[in-house]
């Protein structure tokens, strides 16, 4: 895997973040990493932030070499994973996702995280397939779950492990639209480009607190115990 899979560029008042591991896209330390700097240093300097994939993968997840190192190797990736999520989840910017294909296990719970979710047409999966896998889904992918998806859904999403079609995640709650796989990119920088436009910064970071930081402080209140309980099932 490179060392710099995320780097990044500026399109006007927009600072697009590319996640591009030239594999799965796994999340590994490294990329968690870079992914929170990104985000951070967007959030002092643009209007809006992007995540792109690369062409047909958005991310299949964690890594999978850390994710069989051992339980300790586990949790201390899924921790910085959930961190990263909380980031993207309150950035004092909107976070536009372009899904650009397969977006599995984190890559799902990047999604659930972002504002806006657009996603490319064609044979790709979306889900949490943890339990299928005999993994526990931890609970702040739940929160984020019970928040961002649809409740006729979140069953099937969350404890059956059901993955979907880039149409069937829309009415999910995963993806909010898709369109051709040419046009995912800048599809998304034009909506990252309206928010960073329309939205009062001031006002926007104020409502972003009173609708998300609820949210926000329980996943990190309960983080020691979620990981813990993680590591004791795993």
């Amino acid at each position: 895997m490179s060392q710099t899979p995320v780097t990044t560029e500026r399109a006007g008042d927009v600072t697009i973040v590319r996640l591009d591991d030239g594999k799965a896209n796994a999340l590994g330390h490294a990329a968690i990493a870079q992914l929170d700097a990104a985000l951070e240093s967007a959030a002092k300097e643009s209007g809006a932030a992007v995540i792109v994939g690369r062409p047909g993968r958005f991310s299949a997840g964690f890594d999978l070499s850390v994710m069989q190192a051992g339980n300790r190797a586990v949790v201390t990736l899924v921790g910085a994973g959930a961190r990263l999520f909380v980031r993207a989840y309150t950035l004092e910017i909107p976070v536009v996702a372009a899904c650009t294909g397969h977006a599995l296990a984190a890559g799902a719970i990047m999604l659930m995280a972002s504002d806006v979710r657009i996603g490319a047409e064609g044979e790709y999966k979306i889900g949490l397939p943890e339990v299928t896998l005999g993994m526990v889904l931890p609970q702040f992918a739940v929160d984020l779950a019970q928040d961002r998806l649809s409740r006729r859904h979140l069953t099937a999403a969350t404890m059956h492990g059901k993955v979907y079609s880039p149409n069937e995640a829309t009415d999910v709650g995963f993806l909010d639209r898709t369109v051709p796989e040419d046009r995912v990119e800048a599809e998304a920088i034009a909506a990252a480009s309206e928010l960073a436009e329309a939205v009062n910064a001031r006002a926007f970071r104020a409502t972003r607190r009173n609708v998300r930081a609820p949210v926000a402080a329980r996943i990190m209140a309960e983080l020691e115990d979620d990981l813990l309980g993680f590591f004791v099932e795993q």
